[in-house]
């Protein structure tokens, strides 16, 4: 099955990923340890696509993931790499039956799924284990966690038929069960034992004069001004703080946990990653496994649980060759931990600055997506001829299954609203409206 890169932006594969090409044409049990953002999930990609024939109608791979953030950023991932690979992303907080008409009508070669989606519709018998022959699991550490062990468990002593397994990691793998079979792993470790961030990271401290940081975060954000950052609570009940806080200070936000309705979620994730919102505040949930380019500043509103979690956090920042920056607010009784080593001098703030900007970007909704048969080339086309933009007032458009997101800039979206309304979309009727 082919592919193409430069799809992606790319146009060349890093040393990881070569490697993992060569590994993998003959060896079949593969562990990978590579840096948050060095480019994991294209490198089990390639192979697993190059292995997959298309002339069959049978499931031949299943890759676990953790969240459903990340099963749908790996579709999109092969979606756009290879147009011969029918993919498709099953998770929870959708209906089951919903996808069972998909598995049904697409036949999928390759299947991304959470464990407990996936071993649902092993047990109501809408996929067919017996002809999965390739096996991944994505952030293997996480899925093993208790909560998902004994799902993994029941998932892999189903999977009769599995030659080859590829299990991926940030961090440093503990010891894998026997459940997931074969103990003849090949290792690949990219991982830099005594530089556990990354060398185009500034790491830098902030001083917060009061227990409570909020005045603090919003001097910090207003000094970083337009920057994309990550601000980082360890708890649910922060973020929906924070994220109430900035707005009523007049900052622009988005939150993002656990806790959230899916749809929420999706929507708050898309605005940060098309430049509609530059500010995301999230619990941990956000530092692994989602694909979020160029941001420029992760800020530990909390100071992280232990190292690993500063690890995942950091690693949002300076991907593939960027920079980054990284900052730890810092309360009155609060010291660094042992793990985290500056590369700077304190971070001082300064009493009065304005308010960041607002972004370039805004998003668009559309009420319709693939299951309408709607692409990008269809929306870039209405919103061009009836929309009456020009190609570089629309930025990124992400069209999931039942509606889409598109980036248009700020000062045209309030004269292209009442333009399109009552329109329709490739002879379908729809809703427009502002992501905000």
């Amino acid at each position: 099955m082919k592919y193409d890169i430069s799809r992606l932006g790319i146009e060349y594969l890093n040393p990881m990923q070569q490697e993992m090409l060569q590994v993998a044409r003959r060896e079949r049990q593969l562990v990978l340890l590579s840096p948050t953002g060095s480019g994991k999930t294209l490198a089990y990609l390639l192979p697993i696509l190059q292995l997959i024939d298309s002339r069959t109608e049978e499931l031949q791979a299943l890759v676990l993931v953790p969240s459903r953030e990340l099963a749908i950023q790996t579709v999109d991932v092969v979606k756009r790499i290879c147009s011969e690979a029918r993919v498709l992303a099953c998770y929870g907080g959708r209906p089951a039956m919903d996808e069972h008409r998909q598995i049904n009508g697409l036949r999928p070669h390759l299947i991304v799924a959470t464990p407990g989606r996936i071993l649902d519709h092993i047990g109501k018998q809408n996929v067919t284990p017996a002809t999965v022959t390739h096996l991944v699991i994505d952030e293997f550490d996480k899925c093993l966690e208790l909560g998902f062990l004994d799902d993994m468990e029941a998932i892999i002593r189903q999977l009769a038929s599995v030659e080859r397994r590829i299990l991926l990691s940030a961090t440093d793998c503990p010891s894998i069960p026997s459940f997931v079979g074969s103990t003849d792993y090949c290792r690949l470790s990219y991982l830099d034992e005594e530089e556990p961030c990354s060398d185009r990271i500034s790491i830098r401290s902030v001083l917060s004069p009061e227990k409570d940081k909020l005045t603090t975060l919003k001097r910090l954000l207003c000094s970083l001004g337009e920057q994309k950052s990550l601000v980082f609570a360890n708890h649910r009940q922060s973020v929906e703080r924070i994220g109430s806080y900035l707005a009523q200070e007049g900052i622009m936000a988005d939150i993002f946990h656990g806790g959230m309705e899916q749809r929420d979620r999706e929507r708050a994730l898309y605005r940060f990653i098309n430049g509609s919102c530059n500010i995301f505040v999230c619990t941990d949930l956000a530092s692994r496994g989602l694909d979020i380019p160029d941001v420029d500043n992760i800020v530990h509103y909390h100071l992280p649980i232990d190292e690993e979690s500063y690890i995942h956090r950091n690693g949002r920042t300076a991907r593939w060759e960027n920079v980054g920056n990284a900052y730890l607010i810092l309360g009155p009784e609060e010291s660094l931990p042992e793990y985290v080593q500056l590369t700077e001098d304190e971070f001082v703030l300064r009493d009065k600055l304005p308010l960041p900007a607002m972004p370039l970007y805004a998003t668009l909704y559309i009420g319709k997506g693939k299951k309408d048969k709607i692409s990008r080339g269809d929306i870039l086309g209405f919103l061009t001829k009836i929309g009456g933009l020009e190609g570089k007032q629309i930025g990124r458009i992400d069209v999931l299954p039942n509606w889409s997101y598109v980036a248009v800039q700020r000062k045209a979206v309030k004269s292209l609203l009442p333009r399109i309304k009552g329109h329709k979309i490739k002879g379908i009727k729809t809703i427009f409206a502002l992501a905000d």
